[in-house]
């Protein structure tokens, strides 16, 4: 398995000289159709030569992260798999307690640890690397606050996943993937009922809009939506970055529509009427609903084909893998493999999805307030804040966009026709 490991990473070495000279070399981010040019996705027509420079370069260096770093948490567990460390931590775990939930607890803690520990010093570089371009704002220390904040998140998480599926395995090793779905459908609708309240102040400050004027325009603009006033809240992102946002968390009495303080602190009241107007159609229109049926459906499809394909590796390898059984929590790398690529693979689909829905929203926003102009400088801005790319290349919107594109949002709002109230 050593061998195995070393063409793993020669392996991996080759696609990472593939990604680079693909986006460096062959990839020209900065065309444009001529058909477009001129018009308002334009970004010569609304950035400078500094901010366009800036955008082609840290587009290109995202794109090649994000390529470079999709397989390698695939390299990581299957390298921690193959060299018997997995096998390591279960040795661990079972010589420091003879209680199954402990022997878990310790497993998965030394797996995340060192996982965690690989992982440090490349996310600290998209961190030095979304400074250096002006994105982000954040202070080490707030940084590795959050880092520390995502650990045990995903430690808590993982325990979780690890307890429930290993029990069912072994009770049932040919159906279990459908239990661990059945169990999923309460705890994704609990865990999005939660994370407004719990999860997410957990990294900033949430409060009402404290631009009175400001907050009684958006007051009315949702009350036509017929949202209550507490669904509207602020968010104190500036501390962390420069970029533009808003959203809409959570299901029921606690989903909320939050503006980030950067969004509120750079675009003009109308600009900030249109994006709160999309976001009150992601609540009108329940797509959050809509998100959490679609996740459903895929993860069914998802867990038994991971089913099929776990099951035959660890009866086909047990040995080389150093796995005693199905339920063998030393395994649970190769779970997390396989999970993650059809999570990736699944992609293209989940992300179409979402992008429809977007577009659903954009199309409710435009004709609730009327004024494109508004919408057209808002998405300008929101380009600019993020040094986002106009019209990035195919591969990247369908593996990495869940919203359109800046090019197919901006063209479609200035020739949308608008009926003007009478």
């Amino acid at each position: 398995m050593n061998k195995f490991a070393k063409w793993l990473l020669f392996g991996y070495f080759i696609y990472a000289a593939l990604v680079v000279f693909y986006f460096l070399a062959i990839n020209d981010s900065s065309n444009l159709p001529e058909i477009y040019r001129g018009s308002a996705a334009d970004p010569h027509t609304f950035m400078n030569d500094r901010q366009l420079e800036l955008t082609y370069e840290y587009s290109k260096i995202r794109h090649i992260i994000f390529f470079l770093l999709t397989p390698f948490d695939w390299i990581l567990y299957l390298t921690i798999l193959s060299i018997g460390l997995s096998a390591k931590f279960r040795q661990w775990a079972e010589s420091s307690s003879k209680y199954s939930f402990f022997q878990k607890a310790i497993y998965v803690f030394w797996l995340s640890f060192v996982s965690f520990i690989i992982l440090l010093p490349i996310d600290f570089f998209t961190y030095q690397l979304s400074k250096s371009y002006g994105i982000s704002t954040s202070t080490f220390a707030i940084w590795m606050k959050d880092q520390l904040i995502d650990f045990w998140l995903d430690y808590i998480f993982l325990l979780l996943l690890a307890i429930v599926v290993f029990q069912l395995i072994r009770k049932n090793e040919k159906r279990w993937w459908f239990y661990a779905w059945i169990i999923s459908i309460p705890f994704t609708i609990f865990l999005m009922f939660i994370q407004p309240v719990i999860i997410d102040p957990l990294y900033n400050d949430f409060y009402p809009l404290k631009n009175k004027d400001l907050e009684e325009k958006i007051l009315d603009l949702a009350s036509q939506a017929n949202i209550p006033a507490e669904h509207v809240y602020e968010v104190n992102m500036s501390e962390k970055t420069n970029a533009l946002n808003a959203y809409v968390t959570g299901i029921g009495r606690n989903s909320r529509i939050v503006l980030w303080d950067t969004t509120l602190s750079k675009l003009s009241d109308d600009e900030v009427l249109f994006i709160m107007a999309h976001e009150i159609a992601h609540y009108v229109k329940k797509h959050i609903y809509a998100g959490i049926a679609a996740y459903l459906i895929i993860s069914l499809f998802g867990l038994y084909i991971a089913s099929k394909i776990y099951n035959w590796s660890i009866k086909k390898h047990w040995r080389t893998l150093k796995i005693n059984s199905l339920n063998d929590i030393a395994s649970l790398p190769l779970l997390l493999v396989i999970i993650s690529f059809l999570t990736f693979a699944s992609s293209p689909l989940s992300n179409s999805f979402s992008r429809y829905l977007e577009h659903s929203a954009d199309v409710y926003a435009i004709e609730m307030t009327k004024d494109k102009d508004a919408a057209i400088r808002s998405f300008q801005k929101l380009t600019i804040a993020g040094l986002s790319e106009v019209n990035p290349p195919a591969i990247v919107k369908w593996l990495r966009y869940t919203h359109p594109t800046m090019l197919e949002r901006l063209i479609f709002i200035e020739n949308y026709e608008v009926e003007k109230e009478k």
